[in-house]
């Protein structure tokens, strides 16, 4: 009974975003362990690792950015929200950031972080530019954000297994997914995660 309350919290918050859906998910969420302490991470330990996820959408710039061949090989955070979050978005960038500033200096060159909108309407390339500026000043590899038509953004959520975004966007995967060097993502992040857990984790995934 206690495992099954544990899974049934921790689904609970990796479904939780800016807002709960009204239905049913569209895209089942990674599965966690239900023993965060029996592995290395100090973040929720998937039971299955997930493969880098291949889609294609526009970057802030206005490019065609390949998610996969882009960040291949390289330890990436992805996230899936949008700029007018009020609290989980700016909350997950502004630790991403705090974790890479806590990096040295060449691992944190390596890092990748990548921010897919949720509300394609609204937020365009130079949106996003400006929204993402607020976090990545300083670190070596500037916060990519992507855009793209609703169809592509919602199978870009399919293809990287989480909840697919409703109500406009804003019911949204609360999940920041880390992919290491061997291009798996062995752990993710929900509510209560801090800049200190991810930073403790990413030189274990570059080490992959």
């Amino acid at each position: 009974m206690q495992r099954m309350l544990i899974l049934a919290a921790m689904t609970a918050l990796v479904l939780a975003g800016c807002g709960e859906p009204d239905h049913e998910p569209s895209s089942h969420p990674a599965s966690v362990s239900t023993a965060p302490a029996a592995g290395p991470y100090r973040g929720l330990e998937l039971a299955i690792p997930l493969a880098r996820p291949s889609f294609t959408l526009t970057d802030d710039a206005g490019q065609p950015y390949d998610f996969l061949a882009r960040t291949r090989g390289k330890p990436t955070l992805l996230f899936f929200g949008y700029t007018n979050c009020p609290d989980v978005c700016p909350t997950t960038m502004a630790d991403v950031a705090v974790a890479i500033r806590d990096l040295p200096v060449g691992l944190a060159g390596t890092v990748q972080v990548v921010f897919v909108t949720t509300d394609p309407t609204n937020d365009t390339g130079p949106v996003l530019t400006k929204y993402l500026d607020h976090f990545d000043s300083e670190l070596p590899n500037g916060f990519v954000g992507l855009t793209g038509d609703i169809e592509q953004v919602e199978a870009a959520q399919r293809a990287a297994r989480v909840t697919v975004a409703q109500d406009m966007g804003r019911s949204h995967s609360a999940q920041l997914q880390l992919y290491g060097t061997d291009d798996l993502a062995r752990v993710v992040y929900v509510g209560g995660s801090s800049p200190q857990d991810i930073a403790h984790d990413l030189p274990l995934v570059a080490d992959t």
